[in-house]
């Protein structure tokens, strides 16, 4: 998984998001010089061992805390009520107190537990072997500082968390896009290997049949006709030949077996087959189709099987209720007519305008047909037409 640090805008990750551990350090570190201060004050002052015993303990709180947070949080609260039942100042212990409690919640402890704990030994000492010194600023001091030393240590904590949650999510989007782009990259390219094995194939291999029909029946004395149809078949097999090494270039690196890539490619007798796979995922389907009897070339069967294709899945995903497909011949030229109901999800949005529906109207220009999408908000309409041997439309 990719996480900011590895691309170029790694250099805007602060450091303490990608090294979190700075400022647990830095916590306990202030910590630490709030001690060795305190130690060095009571014996520059000559205080006496109880006030030591306060300071010691509040120390080992904080040694202990580094192992295990709430006991160690506990102990240096704690050390709160000796400091000031000797009489002493216990700023210095409560210093202390406030960045255990910071480090504990940037760990991920509960916010709310770990500022009762602290709050509470701090007003209690406070208001009980203090016995309400420094008046009510003091108090609210005492409150203040463990709700502030929490909540940061929280925030903080929060805040790192959903930067490598957004960081993750980016990495996953770009790895799924390069998957669904290479994913249709194979696709593309299994359907060019498809046509050109079967359209392409088909005509060629019809090409030399031909010809070899027409050489056959050359009368005698029509050499210079036999060696011209001789050659027109040696181009059509080295046509074969260079067919097959593109179909082998498009269909290597790939991951789908050769029996996918050559399998005969979508026609107008495969319309009934794919009205029944969109059924059995539970699209209700009405089709009307009379596949004509006259001949057809095969880009165009192609043709019109992936647009009703595509109008099918537009309606399973956007769409509701019956979809009606209509596929036949009217005047020299095939009609096909897809129809659904607009889901009301879908409405007020242009369904136009989609990638798939770009990819059907080149595919149909291709073809020499014509292509009407109509759009009211209620009802989604996809209409094409072509001539059966691909000429351009009037």
């Amino acid at each position: 998984m990719a996480t900011p640090q590895d691309d170029h805008r790694g250099a805007a990750t602060p450091l303490w998001i990608r090294r979190p551990e700075v400022l647990h350090l830095a916590a306990y570190s202030v910590a630490a010089l709030v001690f060795a201060g305190q130690i060095v004050a009571v014996l520059v002052r000559g205080s006496g061992w109880p006030t030591a015993l306060a300071v010691l303990l509040a120390g080992g709180g904080v040694a202990l805390s580094w192992r295990w947070p709430w006991a160690g949080l506990v102990v240096t609260s704690a050390a709160s009520f000796a400091v000031t039942a000797v009489g002493r100042d216990p700023l210095s212990v409560w210093m202390m107190a406030v960045l255990v409690l910071f480090s504990v919640t940037f760990r991920g402890r509960r916010a709310l537990i770990g500022i009762a704990v602290v709050a509470a030994s701090f007003l209690g000492a406070f208001m009980t072997v203090g016995g309400f010194r420094g008046g009510a600023v003091v108090g609210a001091a005492a409150l203040f500082s463990a709700i502030a030393g929490g909540a940061t240590g929280a925030a903080l904590r929060i805040h790192h968390d959903r930067w490598w949650m957004l960081a993750e999510r980016a990495a996953s989007a770009i790895a799924t896009r390069e998957i669904e782009a290479t994913r249709r990259v194979v696709e593309e390219r299994l359907r060019i290997a498809r046509d050109l094995h079967d359209v392409v194939g088909h005509q060629v291999a019809m090409l030399s049949m031909h010809l070899g029909v027409a050489e056959i029946g050359l009368p005698e004395g029509s050499e210079a006709s036999r060696a011209a149809l001789v050659s027109a078949r040696s181009a059509a097999r080295t046509v074969v030949v260079e067919t097959q090494r593109i179909l082998t270039l498009l269909r290597r690196s790939d991951d789908a077996p050769e029996a996918e890539a050559l399998r005969p490619i979508p026609a107008l007798s495969s319309l009934e087959g794919l009205i029944g796979s969109f059924e059995s995922i539970g699209l209700d389907v009405r089709p009307s189709i009379d596949v004509p009897t006259v001949f057809v070339e095969p880009s165009v069967g192609v043709t019109v099987y992936r647009v009703v294709q595509e109008a099918l899945t537009n309606a399973h995903r956007h769409g509701q209720g019956t979809a009606t497909v209509d596929v036949r011949e009217r005047d020299g030229r095939i009609c096909v007519t897809v129809e659904n109901r607009v889901g009301r999800s879908s409405r007020g949005s242009s369904l136009g305008g989609g990638l798939g529906l770009v990819g059907m109207r080149e595919r149909v220009e291709s073809s020499s047909g014509r292509l009407t999408i109509d759009d009211d908000g209620e009802r989604f309409r996809v209409r094409a037409e072509f001539s059966p041997v691909g000429a351009a439309l009037r």
